[in-house]
Parts: structure tokens; sequence; C-alpha cells
């Protein structure tokens, strides 16, 4: 899925595939650009997908086992 894709999907159909809103997901992405940029400062490999890809395959993957997470919150004691 490319950024025009993405942006091409209706409100409510982008929250059901990703579990979260436009804006968080938009957050998300300027919090990853900026860390993009940092790790990209210090060399290393070139990624073969956009980081929008990569985004949307994490949160897809946390709504499909979302019973992972609560047994991680009670191992780091939240």
């Amino acid at each position: 899925m490319n950024e025009e894709t993405i942006k091409n999907i209706e409100d409510e159909k982008f929250r059901r595939l990703t579990g979260v809103k436009r804006s968080p997901f938009e957050k998300m992405l300027d919090i990853l650009r900026e860390a993009a940029r940092l790790k990209k400062a210090k060399g290393g490999g070139k990624n073969t997908l956009i980081l929008e890809d990569r985004l949307l395959r994490a949160l897809e993957y946390i709504r499909e086992y979302p019973y992972l997470f609560p047994y991680k919150s009670k191992r780091w004691g939240q």
C-alpha cells in the first residue's frame, strides 16, 4: 500500500484497518520520520518498504494478535 492509497481510504475503513484514527497515525509517522532521519545520519542499509507501509504492517499485526499485549503489559509491569 502506498501513501496515495492510504489517503484514498475512507476514515472509518482506515480506522478499522489500522485500529487508529488518521490524526494519531500521522503523528506516529512524524515521530518515525524523525527517528528514520536520525538513523540515516548514522548510516545503515536501505529499507525496502516505505515508512507508511512499515507502520501499517505493524498496526495490522497488532490488530491481528491483540492477545499478545495483555501478556506483555503484565510482563512489563503495567
